[in-house]
């Protein structure tokens, strides 16, 4: 079949210059700041020019610019061999939600193509009305605008696919490996954070990372010490915890080692490559941890692209939706769950 598989993910500035415009995109979201438009933009605008100067510094860090772009392209050509070897003639473009490549670019290139059928598919694991909904109705309306009629098939979420629990449960057990001798060990599951008020609406984020982390653990077949936080916090808001800095801290005030698994990214940018391996390292010397471990994410392992080409092959022969398991897995209590959202929608 010739199909066009759509990867959605966060996007990063790629030079200095860009940082202050990434910040506007995303501040300026509805998803991420839900007021009026009038009171919205322009304090979404705000918010960017004061955190600019902050953010530019991170990434100097890492060189000036975000590697997600490239590491999602890397991410896109394994994808796309998997396709091939399934035995479809595929087309996977990246679509990024408030930096360059954005939704339109990508939008062109299938319009291009040709496809008989679109798959939608976020390379955020676990699903969440801050991610994966914007980053939806933001292709949707780029769609439109490029003349898109093509079947559109989606993945809603994956937390416990197969291929990515097994990308994650070999990464992690090559860290256990390296643990030393003597040590007591907590391993402390990252997830990037959400305010409370955003999960009290109904966001079913933190119940998904609990499903990855559980398949996680489960996959192991090892007794771990574990903990599941979050990190990445900004702002004045009440957020999810425990918290991962304090996580780490406590782990050093009861002499322990640290392993931290980031459980909800699936590529390196600034908030592994920063804030968990250089300000989170740096705090765990401070605080005494006896040994400080960062697992990789799953970026291009064999296991892990696999388990995209199967979810894109259930989601070509489903009628719109799909997720990690058989229909919904979010329970009914969380009325921010995407499975149903636009289901059997046209580009």
């Amino acid at each position: 079949m010739r199909v066009a598989v759509v990867l959605f993910n966060l996007g990063g500035p790629d030079r200095p210059e860009a940082v202050r415009p990434f910040l506007s995109n995303l501040f300026c979201d509805p998803a991420i700041i839900s007021l009026p438009a009038i009171v919205r933009l322009p304090l979404g605008h705000f918010i960017a020019w004061r955190r600019a100067p902050v953010a530019r510094k991170i990434y100097e860090k890492i060189g000036g610019r975000s590697p997600i772009v490239a590491e999602t392209a890397a991410q896109a050509g394994g994808l796309q061999s998997v396709l091939e070897a399934h035995g479809h003639e595929a087309k996977v473009v990246m679509a990024m939600r408030y930096w360059k490549p954005f939704a339109a670019a990508a939008a062109a290139e299938i319009k291009a193509f040709g496809p008989e059928q679109i798959v939608l598919l976020p390379l955020y694991p676990q699903y969440s009305t801050t991610t994966t909904a914007s980053s939806l109705r933001d292709f949707q309306d780029a769609a439109r605008q490029a003349g898109l009629s093509q079947p559109v098939r989606r993945v809603c979420c994956f937390p416990d696919e197969r291929g990515f629990i097994a990308a994650q449960v070999r990464l992690l057990r090559i860290a256990l490996q390296a643990r030393r001798e003597g040590v007591s060990y907590r391993v402390l599951f990252s997830a990037h954070g959400l305010p409370k008020r955003i999960v009290s609406q109904g966001d079913p984020y933190p119940l998904q990372v609990n499903t990855t982390v559980r398949a996680i653990v489960a996959g192991l077949g090892e007794e771990i010490e574990h903990v599941v936080c979050y990190q990445s916090r900004v702002g004045r808001l009440e957020w999810i915890g425990p918290a991962t800095d304090a996580e780490i801290a406590r782990a050093g005030d009861e002499g322990k080692g640290v392993i931290v698994v980031p459980v909800a990214f699936v590529s390196e940018h600034s908030e592994t490559l920063v804030e968990l391996d250089i300000e989170y390292g740096h705090l765990a010397k401070a605080n005494g941890v006896v040994d400080y471990i960062r697992v990789p994410t799953v970026g291009t392992a064999p296991e892990f692209l696999e388990g995209l080409g199967t979810l894109v092959d259930a989601a070509l022969r489903s009628r719109g939706v799909v997720s990690s398991g058989p229909g919904r897995i979010c329970p009914q209590s969380c009325s921010g769950c995407g499975y149903g959202l636009n289901e059997g929608a046209r580009a």
